[in-house]
């Protein structure tokens, strides 16, 4: 799995080889924590590459005054996917 705590307030989030749709509730689930955005970014390969996900990676943004529980939630939602899906990695922008 990536880091496992937030170090900025932006990061990206990649989830190598995870689907569009699991991506799109991957953030509506981030979204649901008070404060935090989350958008999709759109692959940037030139060919299509029918194994590779439509999205790059998640941009999440944090408020400044984001709350322990708040991130704890936030960590739990990223690890469930990393569970079930794939290990992510996260980056801060």
């Amino acid at each position: 799995m990536g880091q496992t705590a937030i170090e900025g307030l932006r990061e990206r989030v990649t989830y190598p080889g995870l689907p569009l749709a699991i991506y799109r509730e991957v953030a509506a689930h981030l979204r649901q924590v008070a404060g935090i955005k989350a958008t999709l970014i759109a692959q940037d390969c030139q060919h299509f590459d029918y194994n590779q996900s439509q999205i790059s990676a998640l941009q999440v943004e944090y408020p400044t005054n984001l709350s322990d529980r708040d991130r704890q939630q936030i960590e739990a939602i990223l690890a469930y996917y990393a569970r079930v899906y794939s290990p992510y990695q996260r980056q801060p922008i």
